[in-house]
């Protein structure tokens, strides 16, 4: 069986009862919203009288409720995001800006977000992230002197920071080539001084030296490198005896001379008398002839 074909006029009907549901559901979802703006407009409107009395925590809550009923409210998140950022909060200040800039739908909006989120990261120190802040608010609004102002003070600051940032790095490149030179250098002394210790007093390797001392001449080492206990004890002996006899003989070569008798004169010891006499003589007797020269009266060279 083919089933039942609908005639114009009951198409009609159901379009028309189609339609009048539609309606009445867009009508209810935009009184929904519509409540709900108003609902986040007083708990802004609740935010604005806590900050006239210096109640930063009533207002956040005020804040964060206009949001939570109306997630699309541009000025709620912007307002929040100055709440912070008065209250030297940055880094809260910049996440409300961020969302407020993506539900803003006109150019003034966004121009006054990126404005006031180009001085949040200035008072971060985020030089680069406030240049494209700055700029993205200069798109918006190409004749604000006060956002160019402070995209002029940001790039200046973004170059000092890159300046000081490779300052920093070639210092740091200086410093570990310093070192590593430094480093080379104590290795260099280091290997001076084992080559140092190596040589005697002439410069030579000790090793050498030490071979040039130890190694025989000509055949004459060995008899000089010879051990005394090396010799043959029989000879050892002989010598040691000789040497007591050598020394020895002056005492026997002593007793061997003649000795004077006891109240008597060596023929020495009268030798030495009769010299020590005639040596006294003469003396005596150029002492008279002296006496004699003295007597003799000597001539007067002066006219009396």
């Amino acid at each position: 069986m083919r089933p039942a074909k609908m005639t114009f006029g009951q198409n009609s009907f159901f379009l028309i009862v189609v339609l009048l549901f539609s309606s009445v559901g867009f009508a209810q979802q935009n009184d929904d919203m519509e409540k709900q703006r108003k609902e986040a407009n007083a708990y802004m409107n609740q935010a604005e009288e806590a900050l006239s009395e210096n109640d930063f925590a009533s207002a956040e809550a005020a804040y964060r409720k206009a949001i939570a009923k109306d997630p699309s409210n541009t000025t709620a998140k912007y307002n929040m995001g100055n709440l912070y950022y008065n209250r030297e909060k940055s880094g809260e200040s910049q996440s409300r800006f961020v969302e407020a800039n993506k539900v803003s739908e006109s150019k003034e909006d966004r121009h006054r977000i990126n404005h006031n989120l180009g001085n949040s990261f200035m008072k971060q120190k985020k030089y680069k992230e406030a240049v494209e802040a700055y700029k993205n608010a200069l798109r918006n609004d190409p004749t604000d002197d006060e956002t160019r102002y402070n995209l002029a003070l940001a790039k200046k600051k973004l170059e000092e920071e890159q300046q000081q940032n490779q300052d920093k790095n070639d210092n740091q490149d200086n410093k570990d080539n310093k070192d590593q030179n430094q480093d080379q250098k104590d290795q260099d002394q280091d290997n001076q001084g084992d080559k140092g210790e190596d040589k005697d007093q002439d410069g030579k390797p000790k090793d050498e030296g030490d071979n040039e001392k130890q190694d025989p001449k000509d055949g004459e080492g060995d008899q000089d490198n010879e051990k005394p206990q090396d010799k043959d004890p029989n000879e050892q002996n002989k010598g040691d005896q000789d040497q007591k006899d050598q020394k020895g003989k002056p005492d026997q070569q002593k007793q061997q001379q003649p000795q004077p008798a006891q109240g008597q004169l060596s023929p020495q010891q009268i030798k030495n008398l009769l010299e020590a006499m005639n040596n006294q003589e003469e003396k005596t007797q150029d002492k008279m002839n002296a006496e004699k020269a003295k007597a003799v009266k000597t001539r007067s060279d002066k006219d009396w």
